[in-house]
């Protein structure tokens, strides 16, 4: 599942000629003050700013598609979605992992519309166009009504062009000339290493995916995985009281130190270090060999990254290594996300034990978790009155932990303090970047 190639399906134009919008797009500089640590509430709310990360954040980016144990045999299909872009991700008769547009090319409908399942071909059921799981064009109806100009080989499904895996963890991008995957993961990929590659067996999927749909900006849920612990102790306070023995969290858990990565790719990962973390699943805990897991990490992961934290990969793939989570905030309009969450665990757990961690994470962060709701409601609340005149007016605050990113040796790249903004700088920095660069579909072809 290495990355392709092959350039994008060609998609004929004759004698069309879309009009060049010259002022189509919005100068963001303006808008994120990365330096100053201040935030213009207009980045969640403006229609023209999110129609603009459909062009320029999410057309050029790597976004997260699917897990790779959700295909075993040719045919197997998992829809999605790369911005507002409805994709289909399928194994091929020659066991290669392709995404397509899930758009038909004669009335643009989609040509797949069940979840997931097997399949040998895709049908439009609009006027039944059919293609294989290579993107041919292989049945129309009433062919012998086109032109003898009708050539299906240029009416193919448009494909994805590069496709690439980390650690069973499935990526693609619009973009034709791409910086590889590996290479635009940099150092988030050693913190990545710590919930993906516990042992030589990988990873597996549990319990299938979970979807639901929140009132808020995707940004304000990725920029939390990246960057926010701080919410943690008010935000959560029932939850870690619900949780707690006795009734009472102990003082280790609300007062927690860790560290912060900061990446300039805009990924990032909070998570506590002490020497005896853990996981938090009572069955997960006593199954997990932490020395083992010490030889092939070392003793930085096993105390920081590995149990408890967050994350997320610029720019809305997100995870929760604790409990396994692995979920994708994909963009609904600029008031709107729609959740999707995996539980992903060790492919050598016992059967008992990955029962364990699925009902674990979904009593935490599940759709209904004790946790989830929280952050759904903050979400929420944050978009609903960020509309308002003077509301929409005044700068928000990411100042906590200015000047204090380091690289101290121990943890790849720069990291900041447990609880602080520098990943969100980070995230939204790289945010303003993409916004005011030309795309690949912008670039002048002379």
């Amino acid at each position: 599942m290495s990355s392709s190639t092959e350039p994008v399906t060609a998609t004929p134009r004759g004698a069309l000629r879309r009009p060049a919008e010259p002022a189509r797009n919005v100068d963001v500089a303006g808008l994120v003050d990365a330096e100053g640590g201040l935030l213009d509430r207009a980045v969640f709310t403006d229609e023209r700013i999110y129609r603009q990360e459909m062009r320029r954040i999410f057309a050029p980016s790597w976004l997260f598609l699917a897990h790779a144990d959700q295909f075993h045999r040719p045919g197997d299909f998992f829809t999605t979605w790369m911005g507002e872009d409805p994709v289909i991700v399928t194994m091929d008769k020659g066991r290669r992992i392709r995404a397509y547009l899930n758009s038909c090319r004669h009335r643009g409908a989609r040509v797949c519309r069940a979840d997931f399942g097997t399949t040998r071909n895709f049908t439009c059921t609009y006027h039944g166009w059919s293609f294989n799981l290579e993107g041919d064009l292989v049945s129309v109806p009433n062919r012998e009504g086109y032109p003898e100009t009708f050539d299906t080989a240029q009416w193919g499904l448009v494909e994805v062009p590069h496709v690439a895996t980390y650690h069973g963890l499935i990526f693609g991008t619009w973009n034709p000339s791409p910086v590889p995957l590996r290479a635009s993961l940099g150092d988030m990929a050693w913190y990545m290493d710590a919930m993906l590659d516990h042992d030589a067996h990988g990873t597996v999927v549990v319990g299938g995916v979970h979807k639901w749909v929140l009132e808020g900006n995707w940004k304000l849920a990725a920029e939390q995985f990246a960057t926010d612990w701080y919410h943690v102790n008010m935000s959560h306070a029932s939850a870690l009281t619900v949780l707690a023995n006795g009734g009472k969290p102990k003082q280790e858990i609300v007062h927690r130190t860790g560290r912060q990565y900061v990446d300039p790719n805009g990924h990032g990962a909070g998570f506590p270090v002490h020497p005896r973390n853990r996981f938090d699943a009572q069955a997960v805990h006593d199954w997990t060999d932490y020395a083992a897991l010490r030889e092939r990490l070392g003793d930085a992961r096993v105390e920081g990254p590995l149990t408890n934290g967050h994350a997320t990969v610029f720019p809305n793939f997100s995870y929760l290594p604790v409990n396994g989570s692995i979920r994708i905030w994909h963009p609904k309009g600029p008031d709107r996300m729609e959740v999707w969450a995996w539980t992903i665990v060790d492919a050598s757990m016992p059967e008992e034990v990955r029962e364990a961690q699925r009902l674990y994470n979904l009593r935490t962060f599940g759709p209904s978790g004790v946790f989830e709701q929280d952050d759904g409601e903050n979400w929420s609340e944050v978009q609903a009155i960020a509309r308002g005149f003077v509301t929409n007016s005044v700068a928000l605050n990411y100042q906590m932990g200015m000047g204090s990113e380091r690289e101290d040796g121990r943890y790849p790249g720069k990291t900041s303090e447990l609880y602080s903004d520098a990943a969100g700088r980070s995230f939204y920095a790289r945010w303003r970047q993409l916004m005011n660069t030309p795309a690949w579909h912008e670039e002048d072809p002379a």
